[in-house]
C-alpha cells in the first residue's frame, strides 16, 4: 500500500483536533521531533536565518535557500513539516514560484505573511503592512499554484500591532475569500483575543507561542479549547539548545577540556540511532 501524502496526512490531522508543532532549524532536531512522539513539524524561517546563516529574521535567506534547508528537514522525517515563507519571496508572480518549489521539497504546507519586505520579527514595533487586496493577491496566486490540492496555505496577518484586533479579523476574512485554507494572527495580546478571534474567523487557526513576545503562553489544551487547530513552538529548542551551548563554550575556555559535560552530551550511539545510522551495516540508505 502506498504511504500516505505526508499534505493529506496534515489534513487529517487538523479535522481530527489540536497539532502542536515544535519548531527545528534542522534536520537533526526534527529527527528529534518525530522521535518524542509528535505528529507534526514547524520550519521555523527566523530559525533558519539564525542557525543557519547566523542572521537576524528580517527575510535575508532566498527562496532556493530556504526551500533547500526546509527539503532537508522535511526528507528527515515521516511526520508532515510546514514551513515559513515569510512575505513569499515577492509579489504574485513570485508566490506562485514558492509554492512550487516548497511542494517540490516535500512540504506540507506553508504561511504567507502580509508585511511590507523587508519584514520584521512579528513581535517586534516598526512593522508595515501591503494593501488588503495586495496580500490576497498573492494568496490567490498561492492556490492557483497548487499541483497538491491539500497544500496548505496559510495566511499570517500581522494587523493586530497596526490596526487593532477589528483590523486584524477584517483581514483574515478577505483572505478566507481570496482562499487561504487556515489563518495565523500573529502577535494577538490575551487570551481574550484568541478565544475572539476564533469566534470571527471560521477555518483553521494556527497559534503562535513563542517566548518573550507579545502573546500569552497558552498551552495545548487551552488552545484547543478555544477552537485553535495548529500550535507552533518556532524558536523554543532554539533558545534552549543556544543556552546550554553557550554555557559549554564558556567552561570549555575555563577548564580546556569537556570532561565535566560528558554527562550532558549526546553519546555517539544516541546520535547514530537519531540519524538512523548503523556503522556496521554495509550501507545506508537513510
Amino acid at each position: 500500500m502506498a504511504e500516505q501524502p505526508k499534505t493529506s496526512k496534515l489534513r487529517e490531522l487538523i479535522n481530527a483536533g489540536i497539532v502542536a508543532m515544535p519548531g527545528v532549524p534542522n534536520a537533526s532536531m526534527a529527527r528529534q521531533v518525530e522521535r518524542a512522539g509528535f505528529d507534526a513539524l514547524y520550519v521555523s524561517g527566523a530559525g533558519l536565518a539564525n542557525c543557519t546563516a547566523g542572521l537576524p529574521d528580517i527575510g535575508l535567506l532566498t527562496l532556493n535557500e530556504v526551500a533547500t534547508l526546509a527539503g532537508f528537514i522535511a526528507r528527515a522525517v515521516k511526520i508532515p513539516a510546514i514551513v515559513d515563507a515569510d512575505t513569499g519571496f515577492g509579489g504574485a508572480e513570485n508566490v506562485a514560484r514558492t509554492i512550487y518549489e516548497l511542494e517540490r521539497a516535500g512540504l506540507a504546507g506553508c504561511h504567507l505573511e502580509d508585511q511590507e519586505f523587508p519584514k520584521r520579527c512579528g513581535h517586534l514595533a516598526g512593522k508595515r503592512l501591503v494593501e488588503t487586496e495586495e496580500m490576497a493577491a498573492k494568496i490567490r496566486a498561492a492556490v492557483a499554484a497548487k499541483r497538491d490540492c491539500h497544500f496548505l496555505v496559510i495566511a499570517r496577518t500581522d494587523a493586530r500591532a497596526l490596526e487593532g484586533f477589528e483590523g486584524a479579523i477584517k483581514r483574515a476574512n478577505a483572505y478566507i475569500a481570496a482562499g487561504a485554507d487556515a489563518i495565523f494572527p500573529e502577535a494577538l495580546q490575551t487570551k481574550d483575543e484568541f478565544r475572539d478571534f476564533a469566534l470571527e474567523v471560521k477555518v483553521p487557526l494556527l497559534a503562535n507561542m513563542t517566548e518573550f513576545g507579545k502573546s500569552p503562553l497558552l498551552s495545548v489544551p487551552e488552545l484547543s479549547e478555544l477552537g485553535y487547530r495548529m500550535v507552533i513552538f518556532p524558536q523554543s529548542a532554539f533558545r534552549v539548545s543556544m543556552k546550554r551551548t553557550s554555557e559549554f563554550f564558556r567552561a570549555l575556555k575555563s577548564a580546556g577540556t569537556p570532561n565535566e559535560w560528558l554527562d550532558r552530551m549526546q553519546t555517539r550511539e544516541e546520535l547514530y540511532e537519531t540519524l538512523d545510522y548503523d556503522p556496521a551495516a554495509e550501507s545506508w540508505l537513510g
